[in-house]
């Protein structure tokens, strides 16, 4: 009896383990890649494990590929994508919840039908947009298609988490004395504290994956960002297989420090953040 729950316990396993070793493993391939000379890189038979561990790899993918510039340029656009983003987000989940008008409906519609819009179908026109102000190079352009494309999403996430502050909290601040401004301040938003962090999350590495746009809008080398820093590692007759692991590293470690930071917010619920207020 106890065999035949082993069993059934490890079958129930299984699919969870053979994700997370499809998952795991590219990361692990990536690491071991980044700390081998070219020369181990393409040796055969492979090599699981590096036998001559190096850095160089590292200092050559953030000194000389120039992704001390890259790194800085994708933080400096991902925060302010951000920042208005969870700004826009609150606000229009906010209205969504609390407020009845006509169109109410179809707005919402209208939100999700974005979302199966392909990004490369407005490529050519939002970039006859930005070429006519004068935003093509400049990573403003890429700052307003992020906030662009990342709040329809945002917004309905963020309708969910005020749904569930209840109202009354909301009623009795104002029975005390609070204008609707100061209820949303000091009732609304300490609640939704988790949902704030939610989306922050969510929309930071939307922001910092960005690559199609990036690409078709800045053309200045001293501008670009992380993801087209590591396309631009990609020589046209070689590729240097260990400086692009380091890169890719670079690159994830922002959004997993992110998540890692984060996630006993992420998890939480709007119950436990009421509790706390």
């Amino acid at each position: 009896m106890k065999e035949k729950k082993s069993v059934i316990l490890f079958l129930r396993w299984l699919p969870l383990i053979l994700i997370n070793i499809f998952v795991i493993f590219p990361i692990f391939w990536s690491i071991v890649t980044s700390l081998k000379n070219e020369k181990d890189i393409l040796k055969f038979p492979v090599d699981y494990l590096p036998s001559n561990a190096t850095i160089a790899n590292f200092v050559e993918a953030w000194k000389n590929a120039g992704f001390d510039i890259y790194f800085l340029n994708s933080l400096k656009i991902s925060i302010i994508s951000v920042l208005f983003i969870i700004v826009i987000a609150t606000m229009v989940g906010y209205a969504l919840t609390r407020y009845k008008f006509k169109g109410k409906m179809a707005f919402l519609g209208l939100l999700l039908a974005i979302q199966f819009i392909p990004a490369a179908v407005l490529l050519v026109p939002l970039f006859n947009i930005f070429n006519s102000v004068h935003l093509v190079g400049s990573h403003l352009s890429l700052i307003i298609v992020n906030i662009t494309f990342q709040i329809p999403f945002n917004c309905i996430l963020m309708k969910g988490f005020v749904e569930g502050v209840p109202i009354a909290l909301e009623e009795a601040a104002q029975i005390d004395g609070c204008s609707r401004t100061q209820g949303v301040f000091k009732v609304v938003l300490p609640m939704l504290v988790p949902g704030i962090v939610t989306v922050a999350a969510f929309a930071f590495i939307g922001c910092w994956n960005e690559f199609l746009f990036g690409l078709m809008f800045l053309n200045d080398p001293v501008k670009y960002t992380v993801p087209i820093g590591l396309k631009m590692m990609q020589g046209e007759y070689s590729v240097k297989y260990g400086a692009m692991a380091a890169g890719a590293l670079i690159a994830m470690s922002i959004p997993v420090g992110l998540f890692a930071y984060l996630q006993k917010y992420l998890v939480s619920g709007l119950s436990a953040g009421a509790v706390k207020g």
